[in-house]
Parts: C-alpha cells; structure tokens; sequence
C-alpha cells in the first residue's frame, strides 16, 4: 500500500488509556481519506511504543516504526501521555526539539486547574503554538 501524494505530517498526542487527546495535521492534505489512513498508521504503532517505553528511560523514542516512505517517532512523558509523529523526513534532532518545546506547552496545560487530566486539548492557543512550533523545528 502506497501513501498518499501529499504526505502528510500529522502530530497526536494519546491518553493513558489510547485516547485521543490532541491532534493536528502540520502538512496540508487535500483529502479527508488521506487524513484517516495517516490516523490509522499512527495508531497502528502504538503496541510498538508500548514495548519500547519499557526498556529504556528515555522520554524521546525516536523512530518506532514505518510505513512505506513515512516513519512514526514518538516520546512519552513521565505520566505516560504518548506524542506521535507521522513524517517522511529524517530530521531526528529536528523532531527531539519539537517533542521538547511541545512538551513544555502541554506542562502548561497541565498546570491549568480547569483542565483535567487525560481529557481532549481543545485550546486554539496550544493548537496554534504547535503548528508554530512545527514550521520553526520540523522545516514545513
């Protein structure tokens, strides 16, 4: 199975339980089925994250898994919240950074007391940040 054209670049954070908590697609994508099946091979790499946060102590995972020209890196924070990346580019210290700085904005998420944890980011403030952040580390 061969990606779509346009390749995406889609950005999720999970939940403890695999629940969806924020989402963005940092490339344009012209059709909602591309956007699915990004969706579908992210979260497809989540066993694979689930075992390889195990045996290191490491919050930056790198890349975990691929599909075709694109590669899915991840990191997982102290509290077990997932950040995924669906990207074709090779840029690890590119990726680490934008792990880093979007790790920091969601701390200060957390650090909001009408937030509750494990719950969906709907803020257009943390969204517009992250695409921000994107752009400035990821080369988009």
């Amino acid at each position: 199975v061969q990606m779509p054209v346009d390749s995406p670049c889609l950005f999720v954070i999970v939940g403890k339980n695999d629940n969806l908590i924020y989402q963005s697609q940092l490339s344009a994508q012209k059709k909602e089925s591309a956007t699915h099946f990004s969706q579908f091979i992210v979260h497809s790499s989540l066993d694979v994250v689930d075992d390889l946060v195990w045996k290191t102590n490491t919050m930056y995972l790198k890349a975990v898994d691929r599909f075709s020209n694109s590669n899915i890196s991840a990191f997982v924070t102290a509290g077990y919240i997932k950040f995924l990346i669906l990207h074709e580019k090779k840029d690890e210290d590119g990726i680490k950074n934008f792990f880093n700085e979007v790790y920091e904005l969601y701390l200060k998420i957390l650090q909001n007391p009408f937030y509750q944890l494990n719950s969906p980011i709907t803020s257009s403030v943390f969204d517009e940040k992250v695409k921000s952040i994107a752009k400035k580390k990821l080369d988009l």
